[in-house]
């Protein structure tokens, strides 16, 4: 039995729909034939059903996935303003059967539609996808979850965030729970540090409209790594269905603290100048189209935090994100404590051993002491590798398809994501108040001098 649903698209003519939202529908289809979609598109641009469908099939072809244009039921596009209940109940009465609702528009634009469907009669079972950043700070994630609320139960409502889709995470949860040598030593006992770092070599790449407001601390870390900081710091759920698996990492973040409540000494906030990254002229930061330099909107943000609890108390958890950089890396890193005593007859030091899983492609890397060499005595360091599970979907179609299933497994529930701001406002104050320097860094460089990097 094919499963039929319509998703309707608000922000279709947008770059999220186009370069994510689209392709990532494509391969879903492609992956799932069973599958039957009504396609609907509306956005404020003045296009025709023709020109929709062709970025729909462009979108498709992108990905290899040009048949799935025929699994579409039908597809059609609606100029319409988003924020009018009107508009929004025009749209709503032209879809049919299971609707999902994916708002691809801006935070501020996504709130104010919220507001406007309260005017709505909403068909049952609608379900309603909201991107990140959720809110711009505790108190408006707390205004826009009530608002939310009022509409709609929490299991329909879907707070994206695609660094949850399910591979990485079945990969993390695989990995600590599914292995006796990993699973009995997870924790403060054995875990010295944690860092969890997002570092990229690209710039702004056009993104100004929302970067410049946003910045690395709320694009990235309070939202992203605090999401991936929950599932490395959880404790064991009953199952990994969603109710157990979102109830586990809603109490690691309701726990999780500034280090030393100190967010001036644990936190550091940078922006690139000019540089040049393999062969490519970066300008500074201030110099890109679009930015506002009186924002003082940085690119790499960095911050301690500790998870104050039986497990984890007294292990620094380190949270980096950062744009322009010479070296991207993405991955969680666990440094174990050093070995209690080393027998006196050994050369070389027993450096602590790592556990590093790399965020896509997702693997493993294990650091270890090991003899070797021409000194049987002789301690070397060798790194055990191995490649995690891809998963047959990319993120945003895993997303997709638990959208339009109505599974929350991989939503963010609403008291996580104001949780989420908690733990983040107090360094956002910080900020705000100039108490922390916004450093520099050249384009194609490691990082501010100074900085750990």
């Amino acid at each position: 039995m094919a499963h039929t649903s319509t998703l309707l698209i608000l922000g279709a003519s947008g770059d999220l729909t186009s370069r994510l939202l689209l392709p990532a529908l494509g391969q879903l289809l492609t992956m799932q034939p069973e599958r039957s979609v009504t396609l609907m598109g509306a956005g404020m641009d003045d296009w025709t059903d023709e020109h929709w469908q062709k970025v729909v099939k462009d979108a498709f072809a992108s990905v290899g996935a040009n048949d799935a244009f025929d699994r579409v039921a039908a597809t059609k596009y609606q100029q319409a303003d988003i924020t009018a209940t009107d508009d929004l109940t025009k749209l709503l009465a032209s879809a049919e059967g299971h609707i999902a609702v994916y708002f691809a528009v801006p935070p501020a634009v996504a709130a104010t539609a919220c507001e406007a469907l309260n005017g709505v009669d909403l068909p049952d079972g609608l379900v309603l996808a909201l991107e990140k950043p959720f809110g711009t700070d505790q108190k408006n994630a707390e205004e826009l979850n009530a608002k939310l609320a009022a509409l709609l139960p929490e299991r329909q409502i879907f707070r994206v965030d695609h660094f949850l889709g399910r591979s990485t995470l079945l990969n993390i949860l695989g990995l600590r729970f599914a292995n006796q040598v990993f699973e009995p030593v997870w924790s403060a006992d054995h875990i010295a540090e944690v860092e969890i770092r997002f570092d990229e070599s690209l710039g702004l790449e056009g993104r100004a409209g929302y970067y410049d407001k946003a910045g690395a601390l709320r694009d990235m870390l309070q939202s992203h790594l605090l999401q991936v900081l929950a599932i490395v710091a959880m404790e064991p759920p009953t199952s990994i269905d969603e109710t157990d698996l979102r109830a586990a990492t809603a109490a690691a973040l309701r726990a999780t603290h500034v280090w030393d409540d100190d967010p001036v000494a644990n936190s550091g906030r940078a922006r690139y100048t000019a540089g040049n990254i393999d062969g490519r002229d970066y300008p500074s930061y201030v110099d890109e189209p679009g930015v506002d330099p009186s924002r003082d909107t940085e690119t790499l943000a960095e911050a301690k935090f500790e998870v104050q609890n039986a497990r984890w108390a007294g292990v620094p958890f380190t949270l980096r994100s950062g744009k322009a950089l010479s070296e991207p890396r993405t991955e969680i890193a666990l440094t174990f404590r050093p070995v209690r005593h080393l027998p006196s007859g050994f050369a070389g030091a027993a450096a602590p051993s790592v556990l590093r899983m790399s965020l896509g492609p997702d693997t493993m890397t294990l650091e270890l002491n090991v003899n070797g060499g021409e000194n049987p005595f002789e301690l070397q360091r060798v790194h055990l590798n191995a490649a995690l599970g891809a998963g047959s979907l990319r993120a945003y179609a895993e997303v997709l398809s638990e959208v339009l299933d109505g599974e929350a497994t991989l939503s963010v529930r609403g008291d996580a994501a104001e949780q989420c701001w908690r733990i983040v406002q107090p360094i956002l104050d910080a900020w705000e108040a100039n108490k922390v320097p916004l450093d520099t860094y050249p384009a194609g460089s490691r990082g501010p001098a100074g900085w750990d990097n």
